[in-house]
């Protein structure tokens, strides 16, 4: 897996997004405020993949995952089962590593109110193409959320009505790639309980077994 195959850092094939882009650069001088490259080891047996960035986290920081509410459970929860350094990420520079994982998003750029249309999420999907295909067979693709979900449905060629979204759902593919489902760990979803600590801990320990087993 190649990150300069998989990833431009420069893209700006969506105009609303890249347009977006600009006025919060504009908005917000010290922030990140350009496609969100991937962040982790480049072959993982863990591949996570989120929805887009958030204003405020990795669109800030420019790492996925850092600096907002969602980034708490999922880093905290990482470190428990062995795939990061640390339990926080704080900042790009605080020396943080992961551990046979890497996380990215259906969506490098941040979207108005933090929601991709369609065809952003078609454009982007690329790039998630080109990460799934470096993958060796055995590893596993964590979904956050349904969105993600079937943007890994759509860059493995395959058909969503035969991969349906579930939490904690184990969908097993010919290539020999597994994906396993999660609700996304955002503020909305840990706050209303949607989605409890109990609940992502045990898809982690799931992904953790997989692995192990492969």
């Amino acid at each position: 897996m190649s990150d300069l195959r998989s990833f431009d850092l420069d893209c700006r094939a969506c105009p609303r997004l890249a347009t977006f882009l600009d006025q919060v650069k504009a908005d917000y001088p010290d922030y990140y405020a350009r496609p969100v490259p991937s962040f982790g080891v480049i072959e993982p047996g863990l591949l996570i993949v989120g929805l887009a960035p958030g204003m405020h986290g990795a669109n800030a920081s420019g790492r996925p995952f850092t600096g907002d509410h969602a980034g708490i459970l999922l880093y905290q929860t990482l470190h428990k089962y062995g795939f990061s350094s640390a339990p926080e990420s704080l900042s790009n520079s605080d020396g943080l590593k992961l551990i046979n994982c890497r996380i990215t998003n259906a969506v490098k750029c941040l979207p108005p109110q933090n929601k991709p249309i369609g065809a952003e999420i078609n454009t982007c999907n690329i790039y998630l193409s080109h990460e799934l295909h470096g993958l060796y067979e055995g590893a596993v693709v964590l979904a956050l959320g349904s969105i993600a979900h079937n943007a890994v449905i759509k860059a493995l060629g395959l058909r969503q009505k035969a991969y349906p979204f579930g939490h904690n759902q184990l969908h097993e593919f010919d290539n020999g790639l597994r994906l396993l489902d999660s609700y996304h760990c955002s503020r909305y979803n840990t706050q209303t309980r949607r989605l409890t600590t109990k609940m992502f801990h045990a898809v982690f320990a799931r992904a953790r077994d997989l692995i192990k087993a492969c």
